[in-house]
């Protein structure tokens, strides 16, 4: 991965300084990283709901960062949270580092902050939750990424204050 990354004509993205303030009202977006898809749910301190939004696969991290910078544009978030996958004996997964740099880069590349959220287990209480709602095959692939990213900002805000 590039230290730095620039999406769709943009100032470059840079790894940020640790943004210390957290906002606790307006938009937040949620995302479950994965190495082939990022799942995109978006909720609002208000309602406290969230909604699975899309599922960002790209060849590329240039081409995921434009899709997500034009998400940004759209929603105008004031948090990003961001999963960490953990093993079922609460150690790190592979993945977990990958998905702490990367919410890293969506930090610094957009000046908004990220919060980390153990995402144990979303993405397979998302699956079960679609194949009860009768999702298969081709429609269950394309939703599964982001209803996870949406238990993923389910349970950040629950744990929220």
């Amino acid at each position: 991965m590039s230290d730095e990354l620039k999406a769709k004509g943009s100032k470059p993205c840079h790894h940020p300084s640790p943004i210390t303030h957290h906002p606790k009202a307006g938009t937040v977006l949620a995302c479950d990283f994965g190495t082939r898809r990022i799942g995109i749910a978006v909720g609002d301190f208000e309602t406290r709901l969230a909604h699975p939004l899309a599922s960002i696969a790209g060849a590329n991290n240039r081409a995921r960062f434009a899709a997500i910078e034009r998400i940004v544009a759209e929603w105008r978030p004031t948090l990003f949270v961001v999963g960490v996958p953990s093993r079922v004996d609460g150690s790190e997964h592979p993945v977990g580092k990958l998905a702490r740099r990367f919410a890293q880069k969506l930090s610094g590349c957009f000046g908004i902050p990220a919060e980390l959220v153990d995402e144990h287990l979303t993405s397979f209480e998302a699956e079960h939750d679609l194949r009860a709602a009768g999702a298969r095959g081709a429609r269950l692939k394309s939703r599964l990424d982001s209803v996870a990213a949406q238990r993923i900002l389910e349970s950040y805000f629950a744990s929220a204050k």
